[in-house]
């Protein structure tokens, strides 16, 4: 493919069968080498290659696309800046985004992510686009386009046995969940003062950027699981990404324990045995949340929480970059409510369950 193809200079190539994919990256270098990566899979379509935001949005007025692939350094306004008008101009096109500044333990990744990217990829010297990469980025895109069949419509759900409230929220979400997540927390005052917990799919060393921005959406403290951490109201408790957080009872609460077990899900840290442990220590005043993520981790543990008598409730499939997840919990007919993450951020604010 020469520097001067319609998938360098940003004009558009017809697919109507397979996700349509836009690049937004200044260097004509990687435009050309990522676009040539998408086109040989044969299972995306190249829909243009511009070289900044600016251009990107200009594009998004006269063109429909699924995926847009975003670097964060470029002239004028950076990826990061534009990604919220990115995601609106597409009607909600999902963003992977593919740079240099993703690094580990970056930053940028968990603000890319609160921002409504679905993923971060680490993007290579110029010279080094060559092995891994190609076979990395397509298997991102593949992940971010299944999708599940199920209908949230016929879904069954569980009924809700115990009394209204609930004494302590547990949140479980993967792939898409950090932006979920955000606009759950949005939605609930810094008033209110019951514990909260978290399990995010993160490696380990993004978990301090990650506790520090959940402590700025949810006006809170926000801290990283220790072991014997006390979970005590009005504080948010965030798995550590090399550990499971399990609850378990004291003389006058509650506290964290951390384990390194193997889960059956095969996640670390898993949402499963937080949420087994929620039901046992907390039973029916217990309330689990599951947000976008890829596989089922989580559905065993709902199962648990709703067996004694606790509340499980899911994100919606529309506002999910991927509904795994939530998705087989709903299936398994265990949630009691499917909802997009602002309405669930306003179930929790008003202290009661759906259907309470």
């Amino acid at each position: 493919m020469s520097l001067g193809s319609p998938l360098a200079t940003g004009r558009l190539v017809e697919s109507r069968d397979r996700p349509r994919i836009l690049i937004v990256d200044d260097s004509v270098v990687a435009r050309a080498v990522i676009a040539r990566a998408i086109d040989l899979s044969g299972k995306f379509a190249v829909a243009g290659a511009v070289p900044h935001a600016k251009a990107a949005l200009a594009f998004l007025q006269a063109q429909q696309v699924d995926g847009i692939l975003l670097d964060i350094e470029m002239p004028g306004m950076s990826g990061l800046t534009a990604l919220p008008d990115l995601i609106a101009a597409s009607a909600g096109a999902k963003v992977l985004v593919v740079s240099s500044a993703c690094g580990d333990g970056a930053a940028a990744t968990i603000e890319a992510l609160s921002l409504g990217a679905a993923d971060t990829l680490v993007k290579p010297d110029i010279g080094d686009f060559a092995g891994r990469f190609s076979a990395v980025l397509e298997e991102k895109l593949t992940r971010l386009f299944e999708t599940t069949h199920a209908s949230p419509g016929d879904m069954p759900l569980a009924t809700d046995r115990a009394g209204g409230g609930f004494d302590i929220v547990a949140i479980g979400a993967s792939t898409g969940g950090i932006h979920a997540l955000s606009l759950l927390l949005r939605e609930i005052p810094s008033s209110f003062q019951l514990p909260m917990l978290i399990t995010q799919h993160l490696p380990d060393s993004f978990m301090p950027y990650f506790a520090a921005q959940v402590a700025v959406l949810a006006r809170r403290p926000c801290d990283v699981a220790t072991d014997h951490m006390r979970i005590r109201p009005g504080r948010v408790i965030i798995a550590s990404g090399t550990a499971h957080i399990r609850c378990v009872g004291t003389s006058d609460g509650a506290a964290i324990r951390l384990s390194s077990d193997p889960s059956k899900s095969g996640c670390m840290p898993s949402v499963d045995p937080m949420f087994d442990s929620l039901a046992e220590v907390f039973g029916s005043r217990a309330l689990g949340i599951v947000l976008s993520g890829m596989g089922r981790d989580g559905a065993d543990g709902a199962q648990h929480i709703v067996d004694r008598g606790g509340s499980v409730v899911v994100q919606d499939q529309a506002s999910s970059v991927v509904w795994g997840m939530p998705g087989a919990v709903a299936t398994n007919g265990t949630a009691c409510a499917i909802m997009p993450p602002t309405d669930i951020g306003k179930m929790v604010a008003s202290r009661r369950r759906p259907g309470c």
